[in-house]
């Protein structure tokens, strides 16, 4: 693997930590590099969007994408370069389809017929993928959850370890329904994208 010249100490040392994590699957890697870059990811998706929930949500889809491509990255630009990248392409697509008509998933939907239909999300007991997550108590989960914001952290750890339904979260932290729904679905695609690449060495 060619590395660039030009890559300053902190890059470089960004280089080890993700040949750590693409290599070894070294865990305390990927945490480590999510926490270098959380909060400069998400000032940046702020700006462009403007929306405190929105950007985080993004930064957490964001660190699902990167890390799921992390194998593609090469060395010849910087890492925090190549992550800003795919945050912002990820955002300015999000932003397209804010612009195309959005359905929520807590209001019925009116047919050609005069019905409504709404969409059901189960509320109660963990879907599979849920239940993959809820398994993992080993130190990789534990150290990714706490990367995490305050507040996302809290509905992991309502949803994951304490089984509460979206309902009962959304009573808890005083919450929309849809919103409880909407981001621990993206949570959940964020952690199931890191459990993929450990899932040899969990």
């Amino acid at each position: 693997m060619e590395v660039s010249e030009n890559l300053s100490e902190k890059a470089l040392y960004d280089l080890a930590l993700v040949r750590r994590a693409v290599d070894k699957k070294d865990q305390k890697a990927y945490a480590e590099l999510m926490g270098r870059y959380r909060d400069s990811i998400y000032f940046m998706l702020l700006k462009m969007i403007n929306n405190k929930d929105d950007a985080e949500d993004l930064t957490i889809e964001a660190f699902g994408k990167a890390f799921n491509r992390l194998h593609q990255y090469t060395p010849n630009y910087a890492f925090s370069t190549w992550l800003f990248k795919i945050a912002s392409n990820n955002c300015i697509d999000w932003i397209r389809k804010q612009k195309k008509k959005m359905l929520s998933i807590d209001n019925p939907i009116g047919t050609e017929d005069g019905d409504e239909m709404h969409i059901e999300l189960k509320g109660h007991g963990l879907d599979p993928a849920e239940s993959v997550i809820k398994d993992q108590k080993s130190e990789v989960m534990r150290e990714v959850v706490e990367k995490l914001k305050p507040r996302y952290r809290t509905l992991v750890e309502l949803r994951y370890y304490k089984e509460y339904s979206y309902e009962e979260i959304a009573d808890e932290l005083d919450l929309p329904l849809g919103t409880v729904k909407a981001q621990l679905f993206r949570a959940r695609e964020f952690l199931m994208n890191l459990l993929d690449h450990r899932k040899d060495t969990i």
